[in-house]
């Protein structure tokens, strides 16, 4: 098992283990949604959107094409299509000197992209308020 974190968050995605967040995410970490305007605070905030955004985004089409990384940060652009809509999009990762994330910023085009995304992340959300 590997201590880093951007390979802990490159074997979440390959392998949809979603309860490695976890274990992978601060108590305090933050997460910037591409759609809502307000950070959202917390593990459990961003366990749910990313764990969101994992199943509507990390079809099979899913793919990083470029990956840049410091010492406590990493820019992971991505690709993929939903419902025949192509996506392009940047995920924004930050972590502590414990290795874990504090921060996860999502950047997505074009707008067609967006809109789709919206539109199934509230699907979801709404599905699993609904199913507590």
């Amino acid at each position: 098992m590997t201590n880093h974190p951007l390979e802990k968050w490159h074997a979440l995605v390959r392998t949809r283990a979603l309860d490695s967040l976890d274990e992978l995410l601060a108590e305090e970490v933050v997460f910037y949604s591409p759609i809502l305007f307000k950070p959202q605070n917390g593990k459990a905030l961003t366990t749910l959107y990313l764990a969101g955004a994992l199943r509507v985004l990390g079809n099979d089409q899913f793919h990083y094409t470029r990956e840049l990384a410091g010492a406590r940060d990493a820019m992971l652009e991505f690709e993929t299509s939903v419902d025949g809509i192509y996506i392009n999009g940047v995920d924004l990762m930050r972590w502590n000197d414990a290795g874990k994330l504090i921060e996860f910023k999502v950047m997505l085009r074009p707008l067609k992209g967006i809109q789709i995304v919206q539109r199934k992340m509230a699907e979801l959300l709404a599905q699993l308020s609904e199913n507590s």
